[in-house]
């Protein structure tokens, strides 16, 4: 949705400084072009390196620089959007006085674009009507303020005063100045990650899956105006968006009933999690010492979840699950597609590279009940949950 967009980013001083790494690197991954304007004292807080070998750009800073000036005037020009992010405290009670003491106060106040500014102070800072009365004055001009977080602050004390996370300032520009909005209004279920079956107190039978093709697809829905409840298994993966539900569980029969329970409210589920297909049939309630050279587990299946919503879904709902292969992966595609009452299948075959658990990309093969296929060259997980909405959007719309 940010693809080609030219998003400049102001960092003041401020210890939130440090979001701003992780906001270039979503707005990148996005297909924004992004530079960075820093003040002097943001330099205090994160690297101009680490900024520029984000945005591969330069980072400015200075007016003048080794005998070069840089041009504000065409920098304010230049962008389609400008983020000041984190905002601080002082540089809020600049801007709302007009002042111009340095480059990125000289380019806000020569940018032709719309201005988001995310704040970032202590709790009684945040509250004082000195600030109050900045932030009125700076909505007044037309700048479009994200309201801070509450949470544990630098001084140690929990309030108000976190600046957003860089995933909903990633979104906020989404929906307020690039939305695309042909999932408004839906509700969405979505499961990712794996399960954790407990064998003892300390072990579990689980699954290389990462989680991060469902958190990619929740934040897709999401960017395009779902509301979305993301069910995920035990994974490192996380995700801060407004109109994102998310719950965490831990095993497949936690998933189940999470999911029985979410989906008579549900428009449209995709069931992209590897759920366990098994579970100890008993769990010792003490660490299983080695008694032995061999040790028999006895496992019981686990509810199917897909297979279970398949015979419950109306035809008012839209099912998608999905099939991880490594041998005649169209057939078992194809029969999953039939056997679970799905709507589509997406396929991933582990004998294609860069695909399945663990990557940063995926190559897929999108199977309907309407019999036609859809085959797509390997792409990041980000680009592939597009492709996947994408259809899904033309499945509803259809």
């Amino acid at each position: 949705m940010l693809q080609g967009k030219k998003i400049l980013l102001g960092v003041t001083g401020s210890i939130a400084a440090y979001k701003s790494i992780l906001l270039v690197r979503s707005l990148v991954k996005e297909g924004a072009e992004v530079r960075v304007v820093m003040t002097a004292a943001a330099r205090d807080f994160v690297t101009p390196l680490s900024l520029s070998a984000l945005s591969k750009n330069p980072v400015l800073s200075n007016l003048v620089d080794q005998d070069a000036w840089a041009n504000h005037v065409m920098l304010g020009r230049w962008a389609d959007i400008m983020v000041i992010a984190p905002l601080s405290c002082n540089s809020l009670a600049k801007m709302a006085n007009g002042l111009c003491d340095n480059l990125l106060l000289a380019t806000w106040l020569s940018a032709t674009c719309p201005v988001v500014l995310a704040p970032a102070m202590d709790e009684d800072m945040w509250h004082h009507p000195a600030t109050r009365a900045n932030l009125e004055k700076l909505s007044s001009f037309g700048n479009h303020i994200i309201p801070v977080d509450k949470g544990e602050l630098a001084s140690g004390l929990w309030g108000d005063g976190r600046m957003a996370e860089p995933d909903a300032i990633t979104a906020f520009i989404k929906e307020h100045f690039f939305f695309n909005n042909d999932l408004y209004g839906k509700n969405v279920l979505i499961t990712a990650g794996p399960t954790h079956e407990p064998i003892d107190p300390v072990r579990f039978i689980s699954n290389h899956s990462s989680g991060k093709m469902g958190v990619a697809l929740a934040r897709e829905m999401a960017n395009r105006g779902a509301h979305v409840h993301l069910v995920l298994g035990p994974s490192s993966q996380e995700l801060h968006l407004p109109s994102v539900k998310l719950e965490r569980v831990t095993t497949a029969a936690e998933m189940y009933d999470a999911c029985i329970t979410a989906f008579p409210a549900t428009d449209i589920a995709v069931m992209a999690a590897a759920v366990a297909d098994y579970t100890a049939l008993t769990v010792s309630t003490e660490k299983i010492k080695k008694k032995s050279d061999t040790f028999t587990l006895e496992l019981t299946r686990t509810r199917d979840i897909l297979q279970t919503l398949g015979e419950r879904k109306s035809n008012r709902q839209l099912l998608v699950g999905f099939a991880l292969e490594n041998s005649n992966e169209k057939e078992y595609a194809e029969h999953k597609l039939r056997d679970k009452h799905a709507d589509m299948i997406v396929l991933n075959s582990l004998n294609d590279p860069g695909a399945g658990f663990g990557f940063d990309t995926n190559k897929i093969t999108i199977f309907q009940k309407d019999g036609r296929q859809f085959a797509y060259d390997q792409k990041s997980k980000e680009a592939v949950a597009r492709d996947i909405v994408d259809r899904i959007v033309n499945m509803l719309y259809a």
